[in-house]
């Protein structure tokens, strides 16, 4: 599924340049659930961005389901990520002035389903993370676990081929993160593969193999 070979990522030129990543390589089969972790400015952030298509490495190749990254243009790499790509992130990213299953259609907008089997297929996806009760509600109607949850229905309505959650729990409460974890386990179980930011050990657990960096490095890479 992905395979990252020597990645480098410097930020700016001259004395103010900063490495982030330093000869990264790392391979993620199909259906394996992965947890990156590190302390801030580890570069965990930064792997996750290019394994997701939404940065380019200064140096080094990268592979996501049998193409190279490196050949595509921004169209492409747009295509890519809405066709094969599903994001959960810390801050949700929903936009405020539409309704949950609105939400979750967004990342079909501009393909070629139409608008009666798009919002069927958000509807599901809504009633898959138990959330079937809340789809005309928006955003600041809804709890932080349940705006999350509609994150995650988002991430999966493109079948895509890989998830990236980052810090997908770390805005919530210590129960609402539990379930959350156990929706993610669901998925996993089904057949999704996930990649998983976090900095909390606990949270990491639920994965079945941790990548630990430090300094732009992977400093250990075992599974659970």
């Amino acid at each position: 599924m992905i395979t990252a070979e020597g990645l480098c990522r410097i930020f700016g030129q001259g004395e103010t340049a900063v490495t982030a990543l330093q000869n990264v390589s790392v391979h993620i089969a199909e259906n394996e659930f992965v947890a990156i972790m590190g302390s801030s400015g580890s570069g965990k952030s930064t792997l996750m961005n290019i394994l997701g298509c939404l940065d380019t490495p200064s140096s080094g190749r990268y592979q996501l389901n049998n193409q190279q990254i490196s050949q595509l243009d921004d169209i492409q790499l747009s295509a890519l990520r809405n066709q094969h790509i599903g994001f959960i992130f810390q801050s949700f990213h929903l936009l405020p002035r539409l309704t949950a299953a609105q939400n979750v259609a967004l990342p079909l907008r501009y393909s070629e389903i139409d608008a009666t089997t798009t919002l069927a297929r958000a509807n599901a996806l809504l009633d898959q993370v138990g959330l079937g009760h809340r789809k005309e509600h928006k955003p600041h109607e809804m709890s932080g676990g349940q705006r999350q949850r509609v994150a995650i229905a988002r991430a999966l309505v493109n079948s895509p081929k890989v998830i990236f959650a980052d810090e997908p729990t770390g805005n919530l409460d210590s129960k609402t993160s539990k379930e959350i974890m156990q929706l993610l386990c669901e998925l996993h179980s089904k057949g999704n593969t996930i990649v998983m930011v976090t900095h909390e050990d606990e949270i990491a657990a639920y994965a079945k193999r941790i990548i630990r960096m430090r300094d732009g490095q992977i400093l250990e890479d075992s599974k659970c």
